[in-house]
């Protein structure tokens, strides 16, 4: 990889953008992106985010220019994730690690996640009856509860959910809670299992990961970016052992769209 120092990016008027983040050589890395939060900003349902007219012919680029590796890492469903970028379609780890795919051309691979019992889902599922403001999604291996437009009965949520763990208490899950969403999913299973699997194969094997998230789910990440020789980088917050952090979902928009310009003219790898 190239110099990892920190630089300084142009912004859109000329001048200095923050934060300072390095180059990465795009053909020795690796690009690993979390979606909501990370990529696009987020919306009062999962299925109201917006996606930039500009993001899907940088990510494309940038597809082509580490010679496929580069892959989305997200809560969501490879399904959802096609849904939302079609007629896009990206190498993913879907699911928090419960699925993946290599390559734009290949099929989906289940990594040892089974999906949740139906019935358990329904007794998650229940808990939705507090408030219509509560979104029930479910991706299979996994079930959320989102309440962004119900934040007043986040604790009354998260007892729910607490109350039916501790009445099964042998049952393969755990709770997972991130931003105004409380999600239930396979136990040992996280981001981190998948981005291990997802780097012991080609084209990602013996590339340097570059790791970007936002929420507490993609802590995991930034934890086991050190046994790659990787770096993360959060955005929104300041989260412990990234190498830098972004402001905002924009931001990570403008320094992927200038690293694909940069590539293209040379300044950078």
């Amino acid at each position: 990889m190239s110099d990892m120092r920190a630089m300084t990016r142009p912004g859109e008027d000329g001048g200095a953008a923050s934060p300072s983040l390095p180059p990465v050589d795009l053909n020795t890395c690796a690009l690993l992106l979390d979606i909501d939060g990370t990529l696009l900003d987020l919306a009062p349902t999962p299925r109201e985010v917006v996606i930039p007219g500009d993001l899907v012919p940088t990510l494309d680029g940038l597809l082509r220019r580490t010679s496929g590796a580069l892959a989305l890492v997200s809560g969501r469903s490879l399904a959802d994730i096609d849904w939302m970028f079609a007629p896009a379609r990206y190498p993913s780890v879907g699911g928090h690690g419960a699925e993946m795919r290599l390559s734009i051309e290949s099929e989906a691979l289940a990594v040892r996640a089974p999906p949740m019992n139906p019935d358990l889902k329904r007794r998650f599922a229940a808990i939705a009856q507090m408030d219509p403001g509560i979104l029930v999604e479910d991706k299979g291996y996994s079930f959320a509860l989102h309440f962004r437009r119900a934040p007043h009965l986040e604790t009354a949520i998260y007892d729910a959910v607490s109350a039916i763990r501790a009445d099964l208490p042998n049952a393969p899950i755990e709770i997972l809670p991130g931003k105004a969403v409380c999600e239930v999913k396979p136990a040992g299973i996280t981001k981190a299992t998948g981005v291990r699997e997802l780097m012991s194969r080609e084209p990602f094997k013996s590339r340097r990961p570059v790791f970007l998230g936002d929420d507490v789910t993609d802590e995991t990440v930034f934890a086991v970016m050190p046994d790659f020789d990787g770096l993360s980088f959060s955005v929104g917050r300041v989260a412990r052992g990234v190498a830098g952090s972004f402001a905002d979902p924009h931001d990570v928009r403008r320094w992927l769209a200038w690293l694909l310009s940069e590539s293209r003219s040379g300044k950078i790898s």
